[in-house]
């Protein structure tokens, strides 16, 4: 029986969490770990996006972004997109 690398340990990764009210979102760019829910508790805030602005506008707190990186956290497909890496 083979144990994978990550088995045991938790897994970071940073993604979206909607707010707002109904037909009104609005999204924090949150740390969080893998098994919570999209709305359950997170870890840190690093950001946010208003897809329902004129112009849509996303804010993320680079430096907290890297930080979270380099110790291994993962970004969500929506989150690469938004933030421009690939």
């Amino acid at each position: 029986m083979e144990i994978s690398a990550n088995e045991g340990q938790n897994m970071t990764v940073i993604r979206l969490t909607r707010m707002g009210r109904k037909k009104k979102p609005f999204y924090r760019i949150v740390v969080t770990d893998s098994r919570k829910r999209r709305d359950g508790g997170w870890i840190e805030s690093i950001g946010y996006y208003n897809p329902v602005a004129k112009e849509k506008v996303v804010k993320i707190d680079e430096e907290r972004l890297n930080y979270w990186l380099g110790v291994g956290a993962q970004m969500s497909d929506t989150v690469k997109r938004l933030a421009g890496k690939k």
